[in-house]
This record gives C-alpha cells, sequence and structure tokens, in this order.
C-alpha cells in the first residue's frame, strides 16, 4: 500500500525536475515486476533509491537509463518538463543520462582518456589518423572539473577500483551528464576513498548535476541525501526529504520490521556454547608473511566470534591464512586439540575449516555456472562414481540446502550470477555447509546485501552457532559486530589488540582497540 508524498519544506515552487516518472509499470514474462513506479529528480540533489533485492530498484533503474522501456501504457517519462521515449541507452545517454553500475564497465587496456571518451568522436587530422594530444587535452578538462589528479595516459589497469571509479564518473561528465545513477558506488571502497568520492558528489551537486544514488548503506543515505524514494516488491511506497525521515522508519517502508531487529543475536545458552570444553579452533604466535604478526586465541563450539578493525588491519589476511590460501610464517594452529598443518585449501577443508570469502564473485561462486552446481561443487566427489555425476542426487541434495537456507531461485538449474545478492551469499554460506564443516570462517559476510538479507543471513548464522559450529565473522559495520557476537576480537596494524565479551562491547571500545588503543 502506498505511503503518501512529503513534500520537502524547502522547496522551490518554480523549480522544475530535470526528470519525472509516472506510473511506471514493467511487465517480463508475463510478471509485473513494476507497478505504477513514480519518482520526480531536481537539479543538484541526490536522491536516495531505497528499498530491498527485489524490491524493483535495477528494472527502475534500466527505465530510467533507457536500458528497458516502459510497458505499453505503462506510464511516462518527462525530461525537462517534455514528455520523452528513449530509443536505447545512447540515446538517453546523449540526452544527459548516465549510470555508473556496481560492476565497473571499463577497457582495463586502455588509457584513461580513451575510457573518458569512449563513445564519442575522437578528433583526426587529414589523413584520418587520432590526434591523441587532443584527445588527452580534453580528457584532462574533465578530470580538472573533477578535481582530480589522474594522468589521462595511464591505462586503466593499473588503477585502483576507487581511481577506476573516478574514471566512469569522468566518462559520464564527458557526455554533459545532467543526470547520474550510481549504484553501490561505495561497495568495494575504502573510508578514504569513500571522502573523496562524497567530495566530487558534493561537488556534481554544486553543478547542478541530479544523482540518484543506491546503497544498502544507510549511514551513507542520510550523509549526503535531499531526498529518497522507497521501492517494495515493485510498487512506489514513498518519497520525501531525508530530513523528514530516519533509518528506522526507511526501515519500516522498506521491509515492515523495525531497525531494532536488525543485527540480534539469539544469545546462546552457556550449555550450548561450552565454555569448559576445549576449543575447537585455537591459535598460537601465528604471523604470515605480510602483515600478521603473533595472533593467538580460542574459538568454542557453539560460539561466534566477531573480528572487528580498521581496513588494512589483517582481518582478511588472517582469516585467509587459516584457510590456506596464503602462506604462514610461524605459529601452531589447533583443530580440536589436535595440531594441523594447513598449506593450501584441500588441508583446511580436510580438517574441518570452510572460508566464505569477502568477494563473492571472484572467490566463491562459478558465476557461469547453476545454482545446484555452485551448491554441491565443494562435495561432488559424494555424488560421483566411476567419474559419473549422479545428477538425481544432486539435485536431491541442493534442494534440501535451498530448503533450509531460504535461497529465493526460479529453479536449481538457475545460473548463480541472476540470483540477488543476498542469495548469492546464501549459496557461498550452503556450499561449505555441505562438507560439515567444524569451523565456520565468514569474512564480510553480508557486504552488498539488503537489510532484509542481512537479517537472514544473521539468521543462519545464529542457527549454525546453535548447532555447535564454531564461527569467526569479520565485519566493517560495528553495529552488526555488536548484534551478532557472543564475543568480539579486535585487530589492528597486523595484531590482535583485545577482546571484549558481549556484555562490555561498545562502538566506543572497539574503535578504540582499533586504533592502537590499549
Amino acid at each position: 500500500m502506498a505511503v503518501k508524498e512529503m513534500l520537502p519544506k524547502n522547496r522551490q515552487i518554480h523549480k522544475l525536475p530535470v526528470l519525472s516518472l509516472e506510473g511506471i509499470s514493467k511487465t517480463f514474462s508475463g510478471v509485473k515486476v513494476l507497478n505504477n513506479v513514480r519518482m520526480e529528480l531536481y537539479p543538484g540533489e541526490v536522491h536516495a533509491l531505497m528499498g530491498e533485492n527485489g524490491a524493483g530498484k535495477s528494472t527502475f533503474m534500466k527505465i530510467l537509463a533507457g536500458i528497458h522501456s516502459p510497458d505499453h501504457d505503462g506510464g511516462s517519462i518527462y525530461f525537462k518538463g517534455q514528455p520523452i521515449a528513449w530509443k536505447d541507452p545512447v540515446d538517453a545517454r546523449n540526452r544527459g543520462i548516465s549510470v555508473i553500475h556496481q560492476e565497473l564497465n571499463l577497457s582495463p587496456n586502455l588509457t584513461i582518456s580513451e575510457n573518458i571518451l569512449m563513445g564519442s568522436t575522437f578528433p583526426r587530422n587529414r589523413l584520418g589518423m587520432v590526434k591523441w594530444d587532443e584527445v588527452h587535452e580534453r580528457a584532462q578538462l574533465v578530470l580538472d572539473s573533477m578535481g582530480s589528479n589522474l594522468n589521462p595516459r595511464q591505462l586503466v589497469s593499473t588503477l585502483s577500483v576507487a581511481q577506476q571509479q573516478m574514471v566512469e564518473i569522468a566518462r559520464a561528465l564527458s557526455f554533459q551528464a545532467e543526470v547520474l545513477i550510481m549504484d553501490e558506488p561505495t561497495a568495494s571502497l575504502t573510508d578514504k576513498e569513500i571522502v573523496m568520492l562524497f567530495k566530487i558528489i558534493e561537488d556534481l551537486k554544486r553543478q547542478g548535476v541530479a544523482i540518484v544514488y543506491i546503497s544498502h548503506r544507510m549511514d551513507e543515505i542520510f550523509k549526503i541525501s535531499n531526498r529518497f524514494t522507497v521501492l517494495r516488491d515493485g510498487e512506489w511506497i514513498a518519497s520525501g526529504p531525508i530530513e523528514e525521515t530516519n533509518p528506522n522508519h526507511l526501515v519500516k517502508l522498506m521491509v515492515g520490521r523495525d531497525l531494532k531487529d536488525l543485527f540480534n543475536r539469539t544469545k546462546a545458552s552457556e550449555s550450548t556454547l561450552s565454555y569448559g570444553a576445549a576449543p575447537v579452533l585455537e591459535l598460537k604466535n601465528v604471523s604470515d608473511n605480510t602483515i600478521v604478526k603473533d595472533v593467538s586465541f580460542n574459538i568454542y563450539p557453539g560460539e561466534i566470534v566477531g573480528l572487528a578493525g580498521l581496513v588494512g588491519a589483517g582481518r582478511t589476511e588472517l582469516v585467509r591464512a587459516l584457510f590456506g590460501a596464503s602462506e604462514l610464517k610461524s605459529g601452531e594452529i589447533y583443530v580440536d586439540g589436535k595440531a594441523v598443518n594447513i598449506k593450501s585449501p584441500i588441508d583446511a577443508i580436510a580438517n574441518g575449516i570452510a572460508h566464505v570469502p569477502e568477494s563473492r564473485k571472484e572467490q566463491g561462486l562459478f558465476l557461469s555456472m547453476s545454482v545446484k552446481e555452485n551448491l554441491l561443487m565443494a562435495e561432488l566427489k559424494k555424488h560421483s562414481k566411476s567419474g559419473v555425476v549422479r545428477w538425481k542426487q544432486v539435485h536431491v541434495s541442493a534442494d534440501q540446502y535451498i530448503k533450509d537456507l531460504n535461497i529465493k531461485i526460479a529453479s536449481p538449474d538457475q545460473q548463480v550470477s541472476h540470483l540477488s545478492g543476498g542469495n548469492q551469499q546464501k549459496v557461498v554460506i550452503a556450499k561449505w555447509l555441505s562438507i560439515a564443516p567444524k569451523v565456520l570462517l565468514l569474512d564480510e559476510p553480508t557486504r552488498g546485501v539488503d537489510i532484509g538479507a542481512k537479517t537472514e543471513i544473521h539468521k543462519i548464522i545464529s542457527k549454525l552457532a546453535d548447532e555447535g559450529l564454531a564461527v569467526l565473522v569479520i565485519s566493517s559495520e560495528l553495529p552488526e559486530v555488536l548484534g551478532i557476537s557472543d564475543r568480539i576480537l579486535v585487530m589492528c596494524e597486523g595484531r590482535l589488540t583485545g577482546e571484549l565479551s558481549r556484555k562490555e562491547a561498545t562502538q566506543e571500545k572497539i574503535m578504540h582497540l582499533a586504533t592502537r588503543g590499549e
């Protein structure tokens, strides 16, 4: 049911929207994915587009950008007050609508200049040769307008993710973008890079560029947005000024649940945690060949231990070393009280250690393969005989994991790349549960997933711990660490700087330890 739009108090009556969408509907294969959705976008504002995965944000964004067209009689689009129908994405881009997708779309073996001006006509001399000096000068002008110090002659393959994102923005501005759509732009950025991005967004606002900002991070939404629109199940729910809402209100609009329901670990009983028993995992003075130095701790059966710290603290390096994905320099690892020698992921798996990596798409999934193939990849040998996979058995086993973890799919044969981020993450977790691990290492398990999926993943983790699994969770979101952990370890510059119980832990104490506090 739609909620009445809240009009911003400070809007000038004569100020016209640069882009307005009314009654937008879209149907795929007889299924209506958008129904009567609307949005008004004004020059110089950041408009947060909110909603769970599956709410219709991606389809709506593609209609904004001319990738999809609305249904016949499925609504109207107005650009600068005039009705319009994009012919295709190139038409939308040429009129000033640009998209920066979550998965950056650059050509790594070309220069920054070539990427920025790609799709435009390159200046040529009378012989038809490209005037490269002029190309670089044009690209430099765009970079200068953003306050960027990038060298336009540099290859994109040499850039960091944040720098590549700057190139994407520069390319949009080279087409004199009046509307910029940013899809999860900070998902792969460090804190310093996010600050840099926000400065550029503020500059773009001052230049009158209207920005549609899609993010699951509430702190970002309230830091940079002027207005918001919430979609749920393909329908418009509410729009309004950001100063007239709060995180709890937005969560209610998006998923129908209070913010207090998030990050809420149902505390396991002391008998379940079995602190009197031997630890499942024990580290003694572990160091790797990069940053990890002299780390020691225990994890007990049925316990969720949060691993907190700033970017570069060595958390990911530590769990990769535990899983055998990188080399240990020194130290001892014990599983169920027995010393183990882990030199590869195969050794870790053989000793009951599973690892859900930080980047599920690059390190956790086979994107071109089906859901069922990904689910059973770790135990495929169990479902094979004489080198032949018994697919009927695979299908039965996959169906059970899909049911247990509530993975939302069209079919077990669906390509895993077509799932939402939250459902992809469930597939990665299920893949490792298939080997019946003793220890589960989770690196940023809810990064890039929506609020509803986060809650479901938290429930899965809590249930696994209640069943006796020892879980180590890395998260950069302090509310998540505080909410889901029974105990919290903090790292700084490769060393363990402190340990906090659930009762004594606060964000302030964690940050104190994460910045070399004692």
